[in-house]
């Protein structure tokens, strides 16, 4: 099973997950490793990053909603300055 799950989400399921109400997080442009302690779920909201995986790249955009499962090493790098509502369910 993938560590990376992208899909979309229209506006109605957005706002029943009470998305809109979650934290925000901003990063320039930059690159760093990361490791996930934990299920994390977020909507990025601007920008675009690569998430660099054993299985393979993500390209991750505006729009786009994202769970990264517990475990999941990684190298983030942000190609255009992100920001993403976040949570961890």
């Amino acid at each position: 099973m993938s560590k990376v799950i992208i899909e979309k989400l229209n506006d109605d399921q957005v706002s029943q997950r009470g998305i809109n109400n979650w934290p925000v997080w901003e990063k320039e442009v930059s690159r760093f490793d990361w490791q996930y302690s934990g299920d994390e779920e977020c909507l990025i909201l601007d920008g675009e990053v690569t998430v660099e995986t054993q299985e393979g790249n993500y390209t991750i955009k505006k729009g786009d909603f994202v769970t990264f499962k517990d475990g999941l090493k990684c190298v983030w790098d942000v190609k255009k300055p992100i920001k993403k509502h976040y949570n961890f369910p």
